[in-house]
């Protein structure tokens, strides 16, 4: 960019107020909000994500530097928005993905479960697979629930995401079962959320405090191993 063409110092500093006070509005709004989707929360958040975005800009035209600021869809490359203003139906979506790190721990815990089922009346096989014990697993727990359990079943988090979009009537049941995710239309996507490695700050480096909280989570693990015979307590009714 040319020098003509930089904003001048008066410029950004008036777009850093733009930010100070957009954050003030934000937060009188969540202080007065009247509940969880309430609109004037929604409204200040847009407006200071637009300062934000704004300000992020200029500050990079006139002094090349950058803020910590991440603006939630600024830049995701998806087209712009086209479904309806006031949406009749959604869809959401979710994406989470694992690596089976203790396939054994994941057995145990699937052998449990059945063990208890059939101590119910029920018929069980014992699963012998990764496979299996996924199954189990699964049917067992809402994704929710093995989603902040997870190290306990011997799983590891990968990326994951989530995508609400816009319909204009609900889905007839059953209509959509046999093939859920062929007909995404990103053009009606109202928000994401995405969660991933690739946006920690800290991968080449390691806060010091973090061996003592590698230490701790290894004695608390040790501890989870020595209770792992009451999991039937923790099974959900």
């Amino acid at each position: 960019m040319s020098d003509a063409a930089q904003p001048t110092a008066a410029e950004v500093r008036a777009a850093a107020e733009a930010v100070k006070t957009a954050l003030d509005r934000h937060l009188a709004a969540v202080e007065r909000r009247s509940g969880e989707d309430d609109p004037a929360v929604y409204e200040a958040f847009n407006e200071l994500a637009t300062a934000a975005e704004t300000y992020d800009e200029l500050l990079y035209d006139r002094y090349d530097e950058v803020t910590p600021f991440e603006i939630p869809g600024s830049d995701d490359g998806l087209p712009p928005y086209t479904g309806p203003e006031e949406p009749n139906a959604l869809s959401v979506l979710i994406r989470r993905d694992y690596a089976v790190v203790e396939p054994q721990r994941l057995l145990a815990h699937a052998q449990r479960i059945e063990a208890a089922d059939y101590d119910e009346g029920e018929d069980g096989d014992t699963p012998g697979t990764v496979h299996g014990a996924l199954g189990i697993l699964f049917g067992e727990f809402e994704p929710d629930e093995i989603a902040s359990r997870h190290k306990e079943f011997g799983l590891e988090e990968g990326d994951s995401t989530l995508w609400v979009t816009a319909a204009d009537e609900p889905a007839e049941p059953g209509e959509w079962l046999e093939a859920p995710f062929e007909q995404i239309d990103s053009q009606r996507l109202v928000c994401r959320f995405d969660v991933s490695a690739v946006f920690d700050d800290d991968l080449d480096g390691e806060d010091p405090d973090d061996e003592a909280d590698d230490d701790l989570e290894a004695e608390l693990e040790d501890d989870e191993d020595e209770d792992l015979e009451p999991l039937d307590a923790e099974r959900r009714g």
